[in-house]
């Protein structure tokens, strides 16, 4: 029952949402953020939490309206989710195209004839950067981790190609995906993936905002693995539009170097997260410091 009722929200918000006017979808997702800033659950709670490691100088009351427009942020890219596939891409690619940053960091990457990988942490919409990338550069391939239920997953699957990414289900202990991903880049393509936040075993142990956390190995591996360029993503929301900013580039020349590499994509994710925390939607337990004992124990620390 839980599942069918899951399914079923999905479903309305792909069938509903995307068939509302703007001013009436933008208040509605609105009204539900602040809502559930009032109702302080424990998704916003986190945030809180996180964010006081993002801004460790803010007031109690400052605090409570970045969580606020935090949760502002994040009701806006669930609208957006539901509304991307009746919108025009092409003209959402022509918006972006006229603010994003660091288009020299991809033709550089690809002249190089070794392909892009490209990490992003939680922030804005990743999906309307995606669709500008394939816009001006074709399909690239991306993971999604597989949800529950079965049917859920498939709408997202089904959404992501919709829009011109190559998704390749994540499963657990699978190398299927990772020889997809090096497929890709041998072939001088782009990978795209969300790299802040990975706390299993085989994340990498990084300092994030002065503290310990693990982010995933995937992308300097794979800059290891081909030789590709390895670069950060910073997906913007800019009032009613979006904006992109690509930067930090390296090169990772062995599996030795991968520690040091997913570090340097830590601090330049806080970097990014720190001039626009409202919009890093990360409502998840992030630092090894807020894990139980029991977790922090499987995780060896």
């Amino acid at each position: 029952m839980k599942e069918r009722l899951v399914d079923a929200a999905y479903g309305a918000g792909w069938g509903l949402v995307k068939v509302l006017p703007e001013f009436v979808a933008r208040p509605a997702f609105q009204a539900g953020a602040d809502v559930a800033a009032l109702r302080n659950g424990s998704g916003a709670r986190q945030l809180r939490r996180n964010l006081t490691r993002v801004v460790p100088g803010a007031t109690s009351k400052e605090l409570d309206d970045l969580v606020r427009q935090g949760l502002r942020s994040y009701s806006r890219y669930w609208k957006e989710v539901f509304r991307l596939p009746t919108m025009d891409h092409r003209a959402i690619a022509r918006q972006v195209s006229e603010v994003v940053v660091g288009r020299d960091v991809v033709e550089a990457a690809l002249e190089r004839g070794k392909g892009l990988v490209l990490a992003l942490p939680h922030t804005g919409n990743f999906d309307v950067s995606g669709i500008w990338l394939a816009q001006n550069y074709g399909e690239f391939t991306t993971v999604a981790e597989r949800l529950k239920p079965e049917s859920v997953w498939e709408r997202f699957l089904a959404y992501r190609r919709s829009l011109g990414f190559d998704v390749l289900p994540l499963t657990g202990g699978g190398s299927g995906p990772f020889r997809g991903m090096i497929d890709r880049l041998k072939n001088n393509g782009i990978v795209c993936l969300v790299a802040d936040r990975d706390l299993t075993k085989n994340g990498i142990p990084v300092t994030f905002f002065g503290e310990e956390t693990r982010m995933p190995s995937g992308p300097a591996r794979l800059a290891a693995t081909t030789g590709a360029t390895l670069a950060v993503v910073d997906n913007l929301f800019i009032d009613d539009g979006w904006g992109l900013k690509i930067h930090s580039p390296q090169l990772v020349e062995s599996r030795a170097e991968v520690p040091a590499a997913t570090q340097a994509l830590a601090d330049a994710y806080a970097k990014d997260i720190a001039e626009h925390p409202a919009d890093w939607h990360m409502l998840q337990k992030l630092w090894i410091a807020d894990l139980s004992d029991a977790r922090r124990e499987a995780l060896g620390e």
